[in-house]
């Protein structure tokens, strides 16, 4: 059974840090591509930073580089992120993705998402 158990969220004042982290159980994680997405009320699902397999490259959204940062532990099967300097529109639900393609067939998982609510 795919899991995908993400914790971390909570309330924060503006200018703080949260680290969410994502326990992922019944795939070969180090095969998957991770991503982070979040979801405000009313607004879409966005990527905020992605990490391949290998843990070589990352991705960030415009809006939060240089100050979050994803990384991966493969041998724990857990992908975090670390969310600094923390602004109110960075409140949203912060969802888990694990994403595989083969032969041009996808194969993605979603965890339960934590909320992140940054506010005084």
């Amino acid at each position: 059974q795919v899991q995908l158990v993400e914790s971390g969220g909570g309330l924060v004042q503006p200018g703080g840090s949260l680290r969410l982290s994502c326990a992922a159980s019944g795939f070969t994680f180090s095969s998957y591509a991770m991503n982070w997405y979040r979801q405000a009320p009313g607004k879409e699902r966005e990527l905020v930073a992605g990490i391949t397999s290998g843990a070589g490259s990352t991705d960030y959204a415009d809006s939060v580089k240089g100050r979050f940062t994803i990384s991966r532990d493969n041998a724990k099967n857990t992908v975090t992120l670390q969310m600094n300097s923390l602004k109110a529109e960075d409140t949203a639900v912060y969802f888990c993705n694990a994403r595989r393609v083969v032969r041009d067939l996808a194969y993605v998982y979603w965890g339960q998402g934590t909320q992140v609510t940054v506010s005084s």
